[in-house]
């Protein structure tokens, strides 16, 4: 076991499987001697860049994704960094449109087995925050990762390198170099499309990912003060998305709360509500309640930052007014 950060088990699992498979490599911007933004590669070419499978590419997302599209379909397992999730629109022609696609149009004949990795979110680093992973759920055939521990980052990661289909992995900024974990020397692996039960509660379910599981986390230490006791739902992935979790938890307690950083229209938040809706109308308590970030480009100042996107207050406020209907 060894204690590792978001990034470090990260990286430590693409290493493993370049280790495992010949066929996997990497490839993206300044992910050669410079190590990647946020280090998001440190180490990969020190190990692999003589071999060439560490491929410092030119400034176009839609080249090297195309490529990896390419690549994935004559046999290879290519990883590409698009270094962060804002550039996801330069890239839904080649990953959406013709990645998710392929397995689809080929009658199941080919495969592309690509991972995309992406850095979004709020935090400490200014700018490149934007979540845009909702374009991604109307293009079918992508996988849609979102890891909220540095355990579950590694586990998820083994998986999408090994998985047949495109996978876009999300790495949140705010948990990149934050709270460590102890992380198993052994092959870890965490199937793609099976949630967490991060904390078991009676009184409503908090359906939540990568950032907002902690700060979920921490809204459910203010309500047990109150005596509200709280189930928090980490998705681990949006697509494919855990329905089983989900609906047994709400069932149980009877109400949910969705949360995420993504603005609030539209995209999972919506597409969970729904679901939750539909299946467990019998059992509700209360209408299905949404939390997100507000309908508004991402502020610069942190003022304007922290008064967009949701924290543990506002999601412990929004559990009391769910108790309340």
């Amino acid at each position: 076991m060894k204690r590792m950060t978001m990034q470090e088990a990260i990286v430590a699992a693409i290493a493993g499987e370049m280790r495992r498979d010949r066929d996997v490599f990497i490839m993206g911007l300044d992910i050669g001697r410079f190590g990647g933004p946020l280090n998001s590669c440190k180490g990969l070419w020190d190990e692999f860049g003589a071999s060439g499978r560490v491929i410092d590419t030119p400034i176009s997302e839609g080249a090297i994704v195309g490529a990896g599209v390419g690549a994935a379909l004559a046999g290879k397992r290519p990883i590409v960094d698009i270094m962060f999730c804002e550039y996801l629109p330069l890239v839904i022609q080649q990953l959406g449109c013709d990645g998710g696609a392929m397995h689809y149009y080929s009658g199941g004949a080919a495969r592309v087995p690509l991972v995309v990795r992406g850095k979004y979110g709020v935090g400490p680093y200014h700018g490149h925050a934007y979540d845009h992973h909702a374009w991604l759920m109307h293009t079918p055939g992508v996988k849609i990762v979102v890891p909220a521990t540095a355990l579950d980052a590694k586990g998820l990661m083994t998986a999408a390198i090994r998985d047949d289909n495109p996978v876009f992995f999300m790495e949140h900024m705010a948990l990149y170099h934050g709270q460590r974990d102890a992380i198993p020397d052994d092959d870890h692996v965490v199937p793609l499309g099976r949630a967490d039960v991060k904390r078991r509660g009676r009184d409503a379910t908090v359906i939540a990912s990568a950032a907002m599981v902690r700060k979920s986390l921490a809204a459910a230490q203010l309500l047990a003060r109150e005596g509200i006791e709280i189930e928090v739902v980490d998705l681990r992935t949006i697509v494919p998305l855990d329905e089983d979790t989900i609906l047994e938890s709400v069932r149980r307690t009877g109400r949910a709360l969705v949360v995420q950083e993504t603005i609030r229209t539209g995209g999972s938040t919506a597409e969970i509500a729904a679901l939750v809706g539909a299946q467990c109308w019998h059992e509700l308590k209360a209408p299905v309640a949404r939390l997100g970030t507000e309908v508004v480009p991402m502020p610069f100042a942190r003022s304007l930052e922290k008064a967009a996107v949701p924290d543990e207050a506002a999601i412990a406020a929004a559990v009391r007014e769910l108790m309340n209907r």
